[in-house]
């Protein structure tokens, strides 16, 4: 216990105190609110590019005008089209637009072309086609004799109510399923990154004792086993104060862009509100968000977040350690025998996005029973409050899994650390596992 406590230590402290560790806590964050309020301007960044389209209104459909973009603007003539398409290198014009006749009003697909030399971007189809869909809409209505408001008085408004059938369950409103859905892949992302950076982390560790020859005045005073556990405890010590200090700092960065630049920050990206919340006051709306947010059962899932992430990362950190104390110099050999590990963390990110939806699908109650998968996809689930049994029986197996490879990585570590200059397969490295 001694041997791995000082272990613990070393990796810490030596990790902490380098200026790399100190520069990435503290330059993450600044980078962090730099792209936020990149990734904001781009969202809000309105085209300088002027797109003027001349029309040619063949089928009379625009003949209450037609309504101009910000940056596109539309030119009717009543030439025809071989005097436009003649004269077309002596204006400014990106293109023509020719509107066939309508047709029946009971005729669906409508074909209109656009004579241009350009290709049609993804900013100017879209107006075209919305311009000619209103103007039909307005041709068919005045064939038909149809009134507008008695057409409008056809659209309606439906809202869900979420209602408990028994009085303690608490299920909220339809805004707390977008939260959850949020609060879950936020846990699920966070897995992902801190697995794969740390994971790595442990496994370069490995590789350069093993490189520079530090390990074998290391395994003279200490036995394998220790020393794989060791860094990797003393590795995640160095990850948790890394996210705690982001944790803290990330927030900071964020308000302080908010003040600075005045723009919220990803509003443009937030999921649209629930009909019931359209219109309302931003401050009642930000009311409702918080208090949906307090019924969620923090003092349950922050523990269980924290749980399956020390679970996880214990799992993966060993295989990593495992298949470090394998490698050589060569970065192609520790490609090829990484793949089996971040696979299934891969998978599991992407059965997560199918959680979310629907968590309570066979594919999601499985993948977070599954031990190489539930580290990610059950924190994702946690806030759609699943059964206790399915709880249970995920951390029951994940902390039987977590034992069985860090008994197996060390195994695998205690052959490996000390074998020089030779390429090793997964195969061969399985064998390791009941070397005497």
């Amino acid at each position: 216990m001694q041997q791995l406590r000082l272990i613990i230590k070393r990796e810490y402290w030596t990790r902490v105190r380098r200026r790399s560790f100190i520069i990435a806590t503290l330059i993450t964050p600044l980078a962090f609110g730099l792209f936020v309020v990149i990734v904001n301007y781009i969202l809000q960044y309105k085209s300088d590019e002027v797109i003027r389209i001349a029309v040619v209104d063949q089928g009379e459909l625009f003949s209450g005008g037609i309504a101009d973009e910000e940056n596109i603007f539309f030119k009717q003539l009543d030439v025809d089209l071989e005097t436009v398409q003649e004269n077309f290198s002596e204006f400014d014009y990106h293109g023509i637009l020719v509107t066939p006749p309508a047709g029946s009003v009971q005729q669906q697909k409508y074909t209109a072309k656009y004579y241009t030399d350009q290709k049609l971007t993804l900013e100017l189809e879209p107006v075209l086609i919305d311009r000619l869909k209103f103007a039909l809409r307005k041709h068919k209505i005045e064939e038909l004799e149809l009134d507008e408001k008695t057409l409008s008085a056809l659209n309606s408004q439906v809202d869900i109510k979420p209602t408990p059938v028994t009085p303690e369950a608490v299920v909220g409103t339809s805004l707390a399923g977008k939260i959850a859905a949020v609060i879950g892949m936020v846990m699920a992302f966070l897995m992902y990154t801190t697995v794969f950076i740390y994971g790595m982390m442990v496994m370069r560790s490995v590789m350069e004792e093993k490189t520079n020859r530090i390990v074998e005045v290391m395994i003279s005073s200490v036995r394998p086993f220790p020393l794989m556990l060791g860094k990797i405890i003393g590795v995640g010590f160095v990850g948790l104060t890394q996210i705690t200090a982001w944790a803290i700092l990330v927030p900071l960065m964020l308000i302080g862009v908010n003040l600075f630049f005045g723009f919220e920050v990803g509003a443009t990206n937030l999921p649209e509100a629930p009909p019931e919340l359209n219109g309302m006051n931003p401050e009642l709306l930000a009311n409702q968000i918080m208090t949906e947010l307090g019924s969620f059962n923090w003092w349950l899932i922050l523990p269980l977040f924290l749980l399956y992430f020390l679970g996880g990362y214990f799992m993966y950190a060993a295989l990593f350690a495992a298949v470090g104390s394998a490698m050589s110099d060569d970065l192609g050999e520790s490609q090829s025998l990484t793949i089996p590990i971040t696979i299934p963390v891969i998978l599991a990110f992407y059965i997560t996005i199918a959680a979310i939806q629907s968590p309570n699908s066979g594919l999601a109650v499985w993948a977070s029973m599954f031990p190489l998968f539930s580290p990610i996809v059950m924190p994702a689930r946690l806030p759609f409050d699943p059964p206790w049994w399915q709880v249970a029986s995920s951390i029951l197996l994940l902390v039987l899994a977590c034992m069985a490879l860090v008994w197996l990585s060390g195994r695998i570590y205690r052959v490996g650390i000390l074998l020089y200059g030779k390429k090793v397969s997964l195969l061969e490295m399985g064998r390791w596992i009941f070397r005497k």
